[in-house]
């Protein structure tokens, strides 16, 4: 029995738990589910308690992360779906990547030699949002804004859309990145001149795009039923409507990866872990969503 499993069954049986396991391989994995969870060993040494990561969680982490890519890119498995990471520890031991997402195109650029552009997408069956922008101080959103960016982001949005969820005519809103999308530059320039000739570059590429529209009127239910996905321009602006919608059951969609990656739309919550009081409603969202995703590519989404 593998460190790792040990520490699971250790746990399972603290909290009571009548919770096999047996280790498997990915290809064997799915006959074992109806007697047990299956797991696949990295043969790697852990010693982690559940909500106190040591020097052993970072090198475990990545190593799974890694396997999970390789098998779904080799054809052993359908998708990843990722549990949230300790993105602190990871970095204490030289993670050089901002975070899941950046780390999952590192891995896709190496198996493919093609380089992709990651999109979050954070979706829930009341609301799909995509950041243009992720994980910046406000102070530097302006700067990291572009109209190439708005348009590569809208470009992988509808062609993921259409590809993946199956809907056939996307219809984007975008989200202007100034109160009342800018006020024809009274309230700020960036919406005339750099989100409007974006969406006018997408809709020259027949892609239903709209904006830029007030983000404080976006959001209200009669207002989502006119648009699939709403492009925002900074991470608050798309996570504060979804999270007050459909906390516990969003799902993080990684769009523009030749593979199906998911995870839930929460943190590492350490305070609970291990407690039994976690509410898995995130996770199985997640893994219903790639199981929908996988079932409707069946090969890979390479980039051209």
């Amino acid at each position: 029995m593998s460190s790792a499993t040990w520490i699971f069954c250790t746990t399972a049986r603290a909290l009571k738990l009548d919770v096999p396991l047996i280790e498997v391989t990915p290809v064997t994995a799915s006959a074992a589910f109806e007697r047990a969870l299956p797991v696949v060993p990295l043969g790697l040494p852990v010693t982690a308690a559940p909500g106190k990561p040591d020097a052993t969680s970072a090198p475990a982490a990545i190593a799974s992360i890694r396997r999970a890519v390789a098998d779904v890119l080799a054809g052993d498995a359908a998708a990843v779906v990722t549990n949230p990471i300790a993105k602190n520890v990871l970095y204490r031991s030289g993670f050089a990547e901002p975070g899941h997402t950046e780390f999952l195109a590192k891995l896709a650029f190496e198996a493919t030699g093609k380089p992709v552009q990651p999109v979050m997408m954070l979706w829930s069956p009341e609301l799909a949002v995509v950041p243009v922008t992720i994980h910046l101080p406000l102070k530097d959103v302006v700067g990291a804004l572009t109209l190439d960016l708005i348009v590569s982001t809208g470009r992988i949005v509808a062609r993921d859309l259409r590809a993946r969820f199956g809907v056939a005519h996307p219809r984007i809103a975008i989200a202007g990145l100034n109160p009342h999308a800018g006020e024809g530059g009274a309230l700020g320039e960036e919406d005339r001149d750099i989100v409007a000739p974006a969406i006018a570059r997408l809709q020259a590429d027949g892609i239903d795009a709209v904006g830029p529209l007030p983000a404080d009127t976006m959001f209200h239910e009669r207002a989502r039923a006119g648009y699939d996905v709403a492009m925002c321009m900074y991470h608050d602006q798309a996570l504060i409507p979804i999270k007050t919608l459909a906390f516990d059951h969003g799902v993080n969609v990684t769009l523009g990866l030749p593979f199906v990656r998911t995870s839930p739309d929460h943190g590492t919550a350490f305070d609970i872990a291990g407690t039994g009081t976690a509410d898995p409603s995130s996770l199985v969202a997640a893994l219903a969503l790639a199981a929908r995703l996988a079932a409707t590519v069946k090969t890979p989404l390479i980039p051209a």
